[in-house]
C-alpha cells in the first residue's frame, strides 16, 4: 500500500552556490554522500530533492529530524535508494513505512526528486499529532 508520495524540485545553481560554504554541506550531506558526489552538483541537487520528497512522503515536512537522516546512494547500475537513520528512520517505523523508492531526474537547471513510501499503515501519530499541533482537522 502507498503510504505517502513527496516531489521536488530545486535548481542546480543554488546548491551550488550553497556547496561553497561547508556548514551547509555538513548539514544536509552525509559522509558517504560527500565522498561519492564530491562537487557534481546534479547530483548534489538530485539528493537534496529527494531529501525533501522522502519529508513530503512522510507528511511531516523536515521535522524531528535532520537532513542527514536521510542518505541518498546509488546501486551499481546507478539507480538512487535511501537509507535512514535516527528521526528519519524513527518516523517510518512509526508509520509502518517497508520500503521507499526514489528516483532522480535533471537537466542543467534543475534537478528533480520524487519518492514513494510504501508499507501496511497509514497516517499515525507522528503525522496525527503534526497536523493536530497546526490546528488543522484534517483527521
Amino acid at each position: 500500500m502507498i503510504i505517502g508520495i513527496g516531489v521536488d524540485i530545486i535548481e542546480i545553481e543554488r546548491v551550488k552556490k550553497a556547496c561553497q560554504k561547508y556548514s551547509f554541506i555538513r548539514k544536509i550531506y552525509t559522509e558517504r554522500e560527500i565522498e561519492l558526489f564530491g562537487e557534481k552538483y546534479s547530483s548534489l541537487a538530485g539528493n537534496f530533492a529527494v531529501k525533501e520528497a522522502v519529508s513530503k512522503a512522510f507528511g511531516t515536512g523536515v521535522r524531528n529530524f535532520k537532513m542527514t537522516d536521510i542518505e541518498v546512494l546509488r546501486n551499481e547500475f546507478g539507480m538512487p535508494f535511501v537509507i535512514l537513520r535516527n528521526g528519519a528512520k524513527k518516523i517510518s517505523e512509526e508509520m509502518s513505512v517497508s520500503k521507499i523508492f526514489v528516483s532522480i531526474s535533471h537537466n542543467i537547471e534543475f534537478a528533480v526528486g520524487y519518492a514513494v513510501a510504501e508499507g501496511q499503515g497509514f497516517l499515525t501519530n507522528t503525522s496525527e499529532a503534526i497536523f493536530k499541533d497546526k490546528g488543522s482537522d484534517i483527521l
